[in-house]
């Protein structure tokens, strides 16, 4: 069959210790059986390894952080896509989801497609929100409340036992066992992403998680249930495994089937003693360990540009349990031109 020639343009190409999700999304497109990809990657530092991986991605070019503001990232895009004419947009960072969400129709106009979530579902099921959202979908999550000084975190021992979890509004999360650690991880954490800081009941239990992509009507497109089997010191899954857990995908079913969930999400949950499962988080994006998806038969990344562009899609029914990833380090060598090339004209 003949692929279908498009452009998409993938951000989260920091493979790191705590790697983005861009990797992971162009590895599923480049095996699409569908489309013939042209990747055009969106980074904000110079060395972020995806740039320099030119068997994944074909062009790179550097765009300016959200935090310098939605106005000037719009700009870049609106040149680069004037280079590139890029048919699909897959933002990979909470923190640039915002000012995307926003500029969909003014990226649908120029033609760049995005399949994102509402502003809605993005606010609601901000780990700020997170009592609320539990509350509304009758889901059972942990006691969390936003907090902006440290003197909270004394008034909060009254409802909140030792050890307690520490969140940042967007990635890091901490667990304290005592004031003082809580002091420390709220001072580290405040510095690196802002306030509000999120302080959540721990739930003694096994972590779980799922990856999922919804159709924005109800539907849930694929989902693939996983046990981490190894953790970094940030938390990170650096192997985990394919589960055969109904229950998790039930739950998943749920979630998507209620909020009308639009694109991809990460759940990430406690399963207790009990078995009862725990939501404690939901990323708003494919997470950076999707191409175990791919691997276990269910190529999401290739079903959200489907969706993007407005492409049936079926939704899969299966996947292969059992299947295992396990991440490694990788010395690329790259010329100093690559490098100066990104650092001094933007692009590569």
């Amino acid at each position: 069959m003949m692929k279908t020639k498009i452009t998409v343009a993938v951000s989260g190409l920091n493979n790191v210790d705590s790697p983005g999700p861009g990797i992971p999304v162009v590895r599923g497109l480049r095996e699409s059986t569908f489309f013939e990809p042209r990747i055009v990657g969106l980074v904000y530092e110079n060395l972020e390894p995806g740039a320099y991986m030119h068997d994944h991605v074909d062009k790179s070019y550097k765009v300016p952080y959200p935090s310098e503001g939605s106005g000037i990232l719009m700009e870049r895009i609106r040149d680069i896509h004037a280079k590139e004419s890029i048919d699909v947009l897959i933002p990979n960072f909470d923190s640039e989801l915002y000012t995307f969400m926003k500029a969909e129709s003014e990226l649908k106009h120029l033609g760049i497609h995005t399949f994102l979530p509402t502003l809605q579902q993005f606010e609601e099921r901000h780990k700020s929100n997170l009592p609320e959202f539990g509350e509304k979908y009758k889901i059972k999550v942990p006691k969390s409340r936003p907090i902006t000084r440290i003197q909270e975190l004394k008034e909060l021992e009254e409802d909140y036992d030792y050890p307690m979890v520490i969140k940042g509004k967007f990635y890091d999360a901490s667990i304290a066992f005592s004031f003082e650690q809580a002091q420390i991880y709220f001072n580290k954490i405040a510095s690196k992403w802002g306030l509000p800081i999120v302080v959540q009941e721990y739930i003694r239990g096994t972590e779980v998680n799922v990856v999922a992509l919804g159709d924005g009507r109800g539907n849930t497109i694929g989902a693939v249930p996983m046990k981490k089997q190894y953790i970094t010191d940030k938390g990170k899954a650096w192997g985990g495994i394919t589960l055969d857990d109904p229950k998790m995908l039930e739950l998943t079913h749920d979630i998507i089937g209620q909020t009308h969930w639009r694109g991809g999400m990460e759940l990430e949950l406690i399963r207790t003693d009990k078995k009862e499962l725990y939501l404690i988080e939901i990323n708003p994006r494919l997470p950076a360990w999707v191409y175990l998806a791919v691997g276990a038969g269910q190529n999401l990344p290739e079903a959200l540009v489907k969706l993007a562009l407005g492409y049936p899609v079926e939704p899969f029914t299966d996947y292969t349990v059992g299947i295992l990833f396990i991440r490694y380090s990788y010395d690329m060598i790259c010329p100093l031109g690559d490098f100066q090339s990104l650092t001094t004209r933007g692009e590569l």
